[in-house]
C-alpha cells in the first residue's frame, strides 16, 4: 500500500474506533501525521482523497472535519462508477435498479406511513393533467416519477439501499425521458403502473408491491432492447 493508503485507512480506523465522530475536527496536521506515521505530504494527499469521498471536509482557515457521514453522500461516487462502466450498457444499470427498487417496494409496503401514502397519491393525481402530452409534460412527469420512487425508497428502513437507489436513479433519467418521447402510450401506461404500485403499498402487501415495481421497471429495460439507439 502507498503512504496515502495508510492515511486513508488510519483515519477510517479512527472513525470506526470512535476516536473521531461525525462533525469532529481532526487533530492538527503535525500531530495527526505523527500518529499515523506518515509525512505531512502523504497526510494531505490522504485527506484530499477522503474529501472527494465525502468523509472529510476541509474548511479554509478552520481545519479539517469529519462530515456527517451521510450514507447518500458517501455513496454518491458510485454514480461516477456507473457513468464509466454503464456507457453503452444502460440495460445493465436498469437491471440493477429494478432489483434494488423491487426490494425497496417490498420493504416499504410494511413501513410506509399513511401520510406518505397520501403524498404519493397526491403526486400521481398531479400527474394526470400532463398525460396527454404538451411542451412541459414529459419533464414534469419525470419529476413526479422521481419523487414517487423517492418516497418509496425512503421507507425501506435501509439507508444504504436508499443511497444506492438514489445514485442509480439519477443515471437512468436520460433513457426514461427518451422512452416517454418515443414510445406511444407510455405516459398512460407508466401512470397506471404507478397506481398499481401505490395500491399494493396501501394494501400493505409486500409481495404485490415487489411484483408491481418489478413489472414497471422491466418495461423500461424492454424498451431499450426494442430501440437500441437509446443506449448511444
Amino acid at each position: 500500500m502507498s503512504r496515502t493508503d495508510d492515511v486513508v485507512n488510519g483515519i477510517k480506523h479512527m472513525i470506526l474506533n470512535g476516536d473521531l465522530g461525525p462533525g469532529e475536527r481532526l487533530p492538527v496536521e503535525k500531530e495527526l501525521a505523527e500518529t499515523l506515521g506518515v509525512s505531512r505530504g502523504s497526510l494531505r494527499e490522504g485527506v484530499r482523497a477522503l474529501s472527494i469521498l465525502g468523509v472529510l471536509n476541509t474548511r479554509q482557515g478552520d481545519g479539517t472535519y469529519v462530515t456527517s457521514l451521510d450514507v447518500a453522500q458517501l455513496l454518491a461516487p458510485m454514480g461516477f462508477v456507473v457513468d464509466l462502466h454503464g456507457e453503452g450498457h444502460a440495460e445493465n444499470v436498469h437491471a440493477l435498479r429494478r432489483l434494488l427498487e423491487s426490494e425497496a417496494a417490498r420493504l416499504a409496503a410494511v413501513r410506509i406511513t399513511d401520510g406518505s401514502l397520501a403524498d404519493a397519491k397526491a403526486l400521481l393525481d398531479g400527474a394526470e393533467p400532463f398525460l396527454e402530452g404538451g411542451p412541459d409534460a414529459h419533464e414534469r412527469l419525470m419529476e413526479i416519477d422521481i419523487a414517487f420512487h423517492r418516497i418509496i425508497a425512503s421507507h425501506t428502513g435501509n439507508p444504504v439501499l436508499i443511497g444506492m437507489i438514489e445514485a442509480l436513479a439519477s443515471r437512468t433519467v436520460r433513457e426514461r425521458l427518451w422512452r416517454s418521447l418515443r414510445e406511444e402510450g407510455v405516459l398512460h401506461r407508466t401512470h397506471e403502473e404507478h397506481l398499481a404500485i401505490w395500491r399494493a403499498l396501501r394494501a400493505r402487501d409486500p409481495e404485490a408491491a415487489r411484483v408491481r415495481m418489478a413489472n414497471h421497471l422491466l418495461g423500461v429495460e424492454e424498451s431499450l432492447s426494442y430501440f437500441p439507439d437509446a443506449l448511444d
